[in-house]
């Protein structure tokens, strides 16, 4: 019986055992729902639909509260149906409803790629040319691009340094000689002025260099300072504004009252009216034909001031009689220019001129009308050249003063019919020249008739005896270059060694080449030889201005000067050339000698002259 009680106490105590395993079990599962439960309730917290979560979860607490069984039951009922994988098992994982379910903001969110904007090509970067002279043009100061930095291939002192000093000294003589600004000048030399301020800046440091000896640091570059002086002021200032102007208010009489032209559609109408009443004969129609003469007249009639009548004005006049053509054409000869020049007045008149030949066609009689200038103009114009023309005579040293009866200022050695010699003015270059002078006074001697070229002649040829007596060789020159000056003309000889007779005409040609501008209208360099007075006539016009060298009695070169301005002045061209020649001193060449009545070296020259003396024959025949 005790083994019978001790096996059933051990059946109870198993039993209880086992509904204990079962309970803990039974509430271990619960709380695991519930934590489950928990977890999902925190995830729809997430949603935007926090209202209804709060609901749900009082509504399960009630349901708890009062439903535990009914709870238990669905509990069960639900973990048989999701059965949740062990992780013992060795299945797949599967994801939670609420994982795989459908948003419950019902968006989607679909990724799609955006397509790149193309960009657009790059534009070509604008090069602008070195030699480009509009650099900022169409831009604003401001947005125009800053100067390119000024480079120089050269330093200061170096092989070019003498050329461009050169060039440099070049720019201010023919300044001065001109009289023309300096920039003017600059630019036509070196081509822009900051060049000019470069060779400007390296003659200051040459300058100080030489002057403060070898200790002296010399820059080797050109800073620019003078450029930038330059363009600092050169800055536009602020213009200031003009005075006001005060209208003059004249009064006149209704008696000087000059009514204004007629327009062209009064001038029409009054023509209509005058040929109406021709028609009809009426009896005041010649009082209109008077009247439309005047208007018409008045209106072709260019108007005149005061001013302008003192002045005198270019009128055409298509009326001129054979009497006015030939006091015009005797009052014009041996003006320079000429025809020329009175059609390039009219063209200079003309603002609208235009050298197409449309423009010519449709406008050649008016270029071509001959035009004579007011009556005081041209008795202005006679008072001048009167006035000029006296002055000249008073103060030639070369002329015969027949007024007052006193001889040329000059010492007269040998006196002709025509013409006379006498001595150069010193100092001289080559010492033993001699001047040649036609008696009357002639600008040139292309003026000179054939009498006064056979006195020259004659005297040409004694002097070149006499020189080649002494073993000199000779040569004579002219120097017309400024006829408007109205000098007496006269041809210099001037001896030089004999050997340097055959080079002469090499360094006067090369200087001819050199003088003047490099682009001219006329030759540099005429040929003149052979034929003598005709030779030089038949090349050269006597109103041209001229340059003229004789190598002997029928060869010589000629030169027509352009610009009087660039040429030296007196007989400067002739003497620095004959300087070169005979390698006389430079200051020499720049003198500018006056003759004088009482020369010492009269007596010395006469000795030697006496013997070929061909006037000597006049005296003594008479």
């Amino acid at each position: 019986m005790d083994g019978l009680d001790e096996f059933e106490k051990q059946l109870a105590a198993e039993k209880a055992e086992r509904e204990r395993r079962d309970d803990r079990k039974k509430h271990r599962h619960r709380h695991h729902h519930d934590d489950d439960r928990h977890r999902r309730r925190h995830r729809d917290e997430d949603d935007d639909h926090r209202h209804k979560r709060r609901r749900r979860s009082r509504d399960e607490h009630r349901d708890r509260d009062r439903h535990r069984h009914d709870r238990d039951r669905t509990e069960r009922r639900r973990d048989s149906d999701e059965k949740p994988p062990s992780t013992e098992s060795g299945t797949t994982l599967v994801r939670d409803a609420w994982m795989t379910a459908p948003s419950a903001l019902d968006i989607e969110h679909v990724h799609r790629p955006v397509a790149k904007e193309k960009t657009p090509p790059r534009e070509p970067e604008r090069v602008i040319s070195a030699r480009e002279i509009n650099r900022g043009l169409g831009h604003p100061p401001e947005q125009q691009q800053p100067a390119e930095e000024h480079v120089v291939d050269y330093t200061f002192g170096d092989s070019g340094s003498s050329w461009r000093m050169t060039k440099l000294r070049g720019v201010h003589s023919m300044a001065e000689e001109t009289g023309r600004p300096v920039e003017d000048v600059a630019v036509e030399r070196f081509g822009s002025l900051r060049e000019f301020d470069d060779a400007r800046e390296e003659r200051q440091e040459l300058d100080r260099a030489k002057s403060y000896g070898k200790g002296y640091a010399m820059k080797e570059k050109p800073s620019g300072d003078l450029y930038k002086e330059r363009l600092a002021a050169q800055k536009p200032r602020s213009p200031t504004p003009p005075p006001p102007r005060t209208e003059a208010v004249t009064t006149t009489s209704a008696a000087t009252v000059v009514p204004p032209p007629m327009d062209q559609t009064a001038l029409n109408r009054l023509r209509a009216q005058m040929m109406k009443a021709k028609l009809r004969r009426a009896p005041n129609a010649a009082q209109l034909q008077d009247e439309y003469n005047r208007a018409a007249a008045a209106f072709t009639a260019p108007s005149a001031s005061a001013a302008q009548s003192v002045r005198g004005t270019v009128v055409a006049n298509d009326d001129m009689t054979v009497d006015d053509m030939l006091r015009e054409e005797l009052r014009t000869r041996g003006q320079p220019g000429g025809e020329g020049a009175r059609l390039a007045e009219r063209i200079a008149k003309d603002a609208k001129f235009d050298s197409g030949l449309q423009y010519l066609d449709e406008n050649a009689e008016k270029l071509a009308a001959r035009v004579h200038k007011s009556e005081a103009n041209l008795r202005n114009t006679a008072v001048h050249e009167f006035q000029k023309a006296s002055a000249a005579l008073d103060k030639c040293p070369l002329c015969h003063h027949e007024d007052t009866g006193t001889p040329p200022l000059a010492p007269v050695l040998a006196l002709g019919t025509r013409s006379f010699l006498t001595l150069g003015t010193e100092p001289e270059v080559s010492p033993g020249g001699a001047v040649v002078v036609p008696t009357a006074h002639r600008t040139n001697l292309l003026e000179c008739d054939d009498d006064e070229w056979e006195e020259l002649r004659n005297f040409m040829k004694a002097l070149t005896r006499m020189y080649a007596a002494q073993g000199r060789d000779v040569l004579f020159y002219e120097d017309a270059a400024r006829p408007r000056l109205r000098r007496h003309a006269a041809l210099v000889a001037v001896p030089i060694p004999y050997e340097e007779g055959a080079t002469a005409p090499a360094h006067f040609r090369e200087a001819f080449l050199a003088a003047g501008e490099e682009w001219a209208q006329h030759k540099k360099v005429v040929e003149t030889a052979g034929k003598g007075r005709a030779a030089l006539s038949g090349k050269l016009a006597k109103e041209a201005p001229y340059f003229h060298v004789w190598f002997g009695l029928d060869r010589g070169l000629a030169h027509v000067v352009e610009d009087e301005g660039r040429w030296p002045r007196g007989d400067r061209f002739a003497r620095e050339v004959v300087a070169g020649i005979v390698g006389a001193e430079p200051h020499l060449a720049r003198k500018q000698g006056r003759w004088q009545r009482d020369d010492p070296r009269v007596e010395g020259f006469k000795k030697e002259w006496r013997k070929y003396d061909w006037t000597r024959v006049l005296t003594d025949g008479q």
